[in-house]
């Protein structure tokens, strides 16, 4: 059997194209997955690209073209031995790196894989991987009902987390610099948005908190933070021997000088799915006990799809472009120089 994959091209100059090889074998613990779509990451994949093309003086070959995505949905064909969750025809989410790519046929360890309801769409259940990433990064930074949380950068994981944290009680405030994904936030309903670059943060959030300042921060965004850690730490609350107190959650891949003005403040990092990803045992079916591990990557990777079933997480507003699988190369070469304009950018596999 014979699968697409869409892969970067071997010239190394972030275009991308289409192989076409064989169906990886079916091993004990992973289903076949007919996939419909997949969800690109807009950071790692789509900035990656972005940068190559600008480099195209001196492009960087690649020794064999490369496979990406993580994130994808669709029907399960085969299940492998030992698989009890899964039969033929369910409908499933898939989640990591290596398995659920974007191609058109996956082989996906049956514990990163999730039931889809009928009420969740493939689309949505694209979103199960940067999903499940932003709800470990919640459940690492331990809100308290209640508390006021601003999340930096409304990229696709921002507003997941951003969605997840006021799900959890919390009174959240999004900072960014892009317009329209500040917009995309108040249409779902973001309680505070901010651009930075055009009204001070510190003033809004003071605002915003009534003077109590921040209980925790999360950087939802990748590169340089010094600026962004210095700024949220003038709007964290304050004790009275005047040490900002709080948490910083750096779910991102942010970059700062952790300063010994941070003394009284956690930082917490939070850069997967949960417990379970990436042993190989747990992803083929071997389990953790719950009573000590209570919230794995599948665990997680499920309450956000019963989120999405019950209409309190909204990833529908997130997705701005779906691309055909034919037409991988001219559709991501149509967007990718308005990086503004970009959140969810979907992959459709089936027609």
């Amino acid at each position: 059997m014979k699968r697409k994959r869409i892969v970067a091209a071997k010239l190394g100059n972030g275009h991308i194209g289409l192989i076409e090889q064989d169906v990886p074998p079916l091993r004990p613990g992973t289903v076949l997955v007919q996939v419909h779509n997949s969800l690109i990451s807009p950071g790692t994949e789509l900035g990656g690209w972005r940068g190559l093309r600008r480099e195209l003086a001196e492009p960087k070959p690649l020794p064999e073209p490369l496979p990406f995505g993580y994130s994808n949905s669709g029907v399960v064909l085969e299940a492998g031995e030992g698989v009890q969750a899964f039969k033929p025809g369910d409908r499933v989410a898939c989640i990591g790196a290596g398995y659920a790519q974007h191609t058109n046929y996956a082989v996906v360890p049956q514990n990163l894989c999730v039931p889809l309801p009928e009420g969740v769409s493939f689309a949505q259940g694209a979103y199960a991987h940067l999903s499940a990433t932003s709800l470990n990064g919640l459940r690492r930074g331990q809100p308290e009902f209640g508390e006021f949380v601003a999340v930096l950068g409304l990229g696709v994981v921002g507003q997941l987390t951003a969605q997840l944290y006021q799900l959890a009680g919390n009174y959240v405030i999004g900072w960014d610099r892009i317009g329209f994904r500040l917009d995309v936030a108040r249409m779902w309903g973001i309680h505070a948005a901010v651009n930075v670059d055009e009204q001070d943060p510190v003033a809004a959030t003071a605002a915003f908190t009534a003077g109590q300042g921040l209980d925790a921060a999360v950087l939802a965004f990748g590169g340089d933070a010094d600026q962004a850690v210095k700024t949220v730490e003038k709007c964290l609350k304050c004790a009275p021997d005047t040490h900002p107190m709080g948490r910083i959650v750096a779910l991102g891949g942010p970059r700062f000088l952790y300063t010994s003005t941070l003394t009284n403040v956690d930082v917490r990092r939070a850069s997967r799915t949960g417990p379970g990803y990436h042993d190989p045992a747990w992803e083929s079916g071997a389990d953790y006990p719950a009573v000590f591990v209570r919230w794995t990557s599948r665990d997680n990777v499920a309450v956000c799809i019963r989120l999405m079933a019950e209409g309190r997480l909204n990833v529908n507003c997130l997705t701005t472009h779906v691309i055909s699988l034919p037409d991988v190369d001219a559709g991501i070469s149509a967007i990718i120089n308005d990086p503004d304009r970009i959140l969810g950018v979907l992959f459709q596999m089936q027609h």
